[in-house]
């Protein structure tokens, strides 16, 4: 694929999570690989794109208003390095936390590899403190004196 395309991909994939959990799940099937695999970040796949979809129905269970913004991409050959922006109201259970009602914003680092034109491959880094923090689950550098 072309970086143009890849660039394309990258956004399709974000214009759809913003779109809500059905247009989500129905772009999954046809944007990424059966054999997909993700490294890091909270999920669980190695190879098994159901396990995928249950944990990406997990978030938006948990946050029904998540929304997405690309902050920067970079392409290079078969990957794309993004940068992102997402948000939500913490409305129900994820991960054992119960809902919390608190809006929250953090930032992502994904880089993605495509071949056939899906996403076969991921690499995910966020701030899983920053979110914490803003749940009200972690102490803050101001409330830790």
């Amino acid at each position: 694929m072309s970086v143009r395309e890849i660039k394309a991909l990258e956004r399709r994939w974000v214009k759809e999570m913003n779109k809500g959990k059905t247009a989500t799940m129905a772009a999954i099937d046809e944007l990424y690989a059966t054999d997909y695999v993700i490294h890091g970040g909270h999920y669980v796949v190695h190879g098994d794109i159901k396990d995928f979809k249950k944990s990406i129905g997990d978030i938006y269970s948990a946050f029904p208003d998540i929304n997405y913004t690309i902050d920067d991409m970079v392409v290079e050959g078969d990957k794309a390095a993004v940068r992102l922006t997402f948000s939500g109201t913490h409305k129900g259970e994820f991960m054992g936390i119960l809902p919390t009602n608190k809006k929250w914003t953090m930032w992502e680092i994904v880089i993605d590899r495509i071949a056939g034109g899906k996403f076969v491959e991921s690499w995910v880094r966020y701030d899983t403190l920053g979110f914490m923090q803003q749940l009200g689950l972690a102490l803050t550098p101001e409330k830790a004196k």
